[in-house]
């Protein structure tokens, strides 16, 4: 009852069923480590239910497509036609998601053409990278991690003494803005702070308070400079 199955395709070349097998079903849970991956370590608001189940299904479809069109130089030039009509207009938000579906595309190419080793060396090197990025926030920028906001009632030749306090906090100070007041010597100015040690922030904006010349403090803490 089975012949049908073995014997089913006419092609130049006989489909192997037991290794057509194998290769989807390699591809399938090559995808759904890809796709736990990615829900497990996705930081953004943007995050898709259909983008995670595309992930998993991506590379059984490129097994499937590559077992139809081995030895078979026709059928290829027509799916690439078939491709070409229909096109893949999903717009990704986040350049790490072309990475994601990059992989898996990759790794259902190695399964349709049956390099199941390649395969599975392929996904596990590429999970290893996708969370090491995520682990250490790689690419995640630390330049400044404490904004404060002030008004300067003193001359701006004075600034001496706010810009040692501020050296004493922190490792790197930058004015952001500065907004001279009309009809005085004061100033609304703005800095940019790298400070040695975050836990200490209400003693910054305490020792600010107390400063001559200095009024209206606020102090926020900066995010990392990284894009959700």
């Amino acid at each position: 009852m089975t012949d049908w199955l073995y014997q089913g395709d006419f092609g130049t070349v006989p489909t192997n069923v037991p290794t057509a097998l194998l290769g989807l079903l390699l591809a399938f849970l090559c995808g759904h480590v890809i796709a736990w991956i990615y829900m497990y370590t996705h930081p953004g608001l943007s995050y898709s239910r259909s983008f995670v189940g595309s992930l998993m299904l991506i590379p059984v479809i490129v097994s499937l497509v590559m077992n139809v069109l081995s030895h078979n130089l026709v059928t290829a030039f027509g799916m690439m036609a078939v491709f070409a009509i229909v096109r893949f207009r999903n717009i990704l938000r986040d350049t790490l998601d072309t990475a994601y579906v990059l992989a898996v595309i990759v790794i259902g190419l190695a399964c349709g053409t049956q390099k199941f080793a390649t395969a599975v060396i392929g996904c596990a090197g590429s999970a290893m990278v996708l969370l090491y990025i995520w682990y250490t926030n790689f690419g995640t920028r630390h330049r400044y991690n404490m904004i404060v906001n002030l008004h300067w009632t003193r001359p701006l030749s004075e600034l001496c003494d706010l810009r040692q306090l501020l050296r004493r906090h922190s490792r790197k100070s930058i004015c952001a803005s500065q907004r001279a007041v009309d009809g005085g010597d004061g100033a609304d100015l703005s800095y940019r702070l790298l400070l040695r040690d975050p836990e200490r922030m209400a003693d910054l904006l305490s020792e600010l308070k107390s400063l001559h010349g200095v009024s209206r403090v606020s102090g926020l803490q900066a995010e990392d400079e990284s894009e959700l």
